[in-house]
């Protein structure tokens, strides 16, 4: 790698010049802040060491410029003991690191060493970013396994259309991130993209936010007020976890999506509005149209394009940078020197079967940054859940000596299991389907169809 020397005196170019070229490296010498900034302007530099104390320009001043001019560069400053005040103040300007005077030939390598891991980091995730830019697109979706590059291809064939979407996944996995994306790739990217929050109020405040509302239509109405969708006009406006609008709801909602028109509440005017409808949800839709929870015809209406979001424990491949890419982020958020996982933490982040997905990695990433005091993320920084995450144990199956039907050994071998994930997880269904890995209606079911119930478990 390249790595650029800033100091007046010849003797230290002269000692740290061959201490860097013994490890395999090139070096650039520069005697002065303008003519570093000179070469940085024509010459690719992955680490630069500069010196504070420089004729001239000063070596904060030469900092302040490489941090505006290219964000990304890795810069270790040198000062005199006497000066550590300002080497810390440089860090806080950005700088990777600081090697003090005198100074040991190890200390330095070791700290380039360093310095230089975070410059390949940075220009593996450049690379990365900009092979997804240049065929997706899409800079916030992270992930390179076989399931994330169908989900591109399918965002890619289904942004241009005008057909409705309805994208399905577990929590977490990140359906709104993908909505943006469909959005900003349409040809309604200019247009707004709004979201609503299907299942985080009554129906009459859904109604009346969807809607818009006259003056007087209700008790404290005292404005009339435009609706998401009159908002959403020309653009896209995305129901999250749209399983949850009440049924009386749906209805209105299946009638703007085939008329393309409404009225506000209190209102007579009817209202066209040219949105497409992206729709999102964690439930089963087909268990809960056959329930009478959802309508049919709107479940067909939205049914047109599905994307399916894989959950993280089937591409545990991107695991890896998924996490390298939160770190970097709170770490540069939270101004902390922490730039690296150590292999025991990152053996830990992979076997974790994260029931929260994507959003619990990013959360447990972020708390190990705030919490963290050195340059590197190590297991104790990782949540007790993560390094000792619940299990089941399968029951071994026992056959008596008579023998038994194959079907009732069957039977009873499916409830030892869903039993003892009952159990580990407290009786909470939702979070023994994480545990099982079906979804939350299938496991009820399977619950009636084996007569299990809350005294099953007190027994068991």
């Amino acid at each position: 790698m390249n790595i650029l020397i800033v100091d007046d005196e010849e003797v230290l170019q002269d000692v740290l010049s061959v201490l860097i070229r013994k490890e395999g490296h090139h070096t650039i010498s520069a005697y002065s802040g303008e003519e570093a900034l000179e070469i940085l302007e024509r010459e690719d530099v992955d680490l630069v060491l500069l010196d504070l104390m420089l004729p001239g320009m000063h070596g904060m001043q030469v900092l302040q410029h490489i941090r505006q001019r290219w964000p990304d560069q890795v810069v270790i400053v040198i000062t005199a003991y006497s000066s550590i005040e300002s080497a810390i103040d440089a860090m806080r300007e950005g700088a990777f690191h600081y090697i003090p005077k005198p100074f040991k030939n190890e200390e330095v390598l070791l700290t380039i060493h360093k310095g230089l891991e975070q410059r390949s980091l940075t220009l593996e995730n450049q690379s990365l970013r900009e092979q997804l830019r240049q065929r997706f697109g899409f800079d916030n979706i992270i992930g390179k396994s076989k399931p994330m590059q169908q989900v591109y291809d399918l965002i890619r064939l289904a942004a241009p259309s005008k057909s409705n979407i309805l994208i399905l996944g577990e929590s977490g996995t990140g359906k709104e991130l993908v909505a943006k994306a469909i959005h900003h790739h349409s040809r309604r990217a200019s247009g707004p993209f709004v979201t609503v929050n299907s299942g985080s109020m009554p129906a009459d405040l859904l109604e009346s936010n969807l809607f818009g509302h006259m003056r007087g239509a209700f008790t404290g109405a005292i404005a009339s007020k435009k609706g998401l969708f009159e908002i959403a006009t020309n653009g896209s406006i995305f129901f999250d976890e749209i399983g949850n609008i009440p049924l009386d709801t749906q209805s209105k909602l299946l009638r703007v999506i085939q008329e393309k028109e409404f009225m506000r509440l209190g209102g007579i005017e009817t209202i066209r509005v040219d949105v497409r409808i992206i729709a999102a949800t964690n439930a089963d839709l087909e268990a809960a149209v056959q329930q009478g929870a959802f309508r049919e015809d709107l479940f067909y209406r939205l049914n047109v394009i599905v994307i399916n979001l894989p959950p993280l424990r089937k591409r545990t491949e991107d695991i890896r940078l998924l996490a390298q890419h939160f770190l970097a982020h709170f770490a540069r958020e939270n101004e902390k020197a922490l730039h690296q996982i150590s292999p025991r933490a990152m053996e830990v982040l992979l076997d974790y079967h994260w029931p929260g997905n994507v959003r619990e990695l990013e959360n447990v990433i972020e708390r190990a940054v705030v919490l963290s005091t050195g340059e590197m993320l190590d297991v104790d920084l990782l949540p007790p859940s993560v390094r000792s995450p619940d299990s089941v144990g399968l029951p071994p199956p026992v056959l008596p000596a008579n023998g038994v039907p194959f079907k009732d050994a069957v039977s009873e071998y499916e409830r030892q299991i869903i039993i003892k994930a009952l159990q580990a997880c407290g009786g909470v269904q939702k979070r023994a389907a994480e545990l099982l890995q079906v979804k939350p209606t299938t496991l009820h079911e399977m619950m009636k169809r084996l007569n299990i119930s809350s005294e099953s478990l007190a027994s068991s």
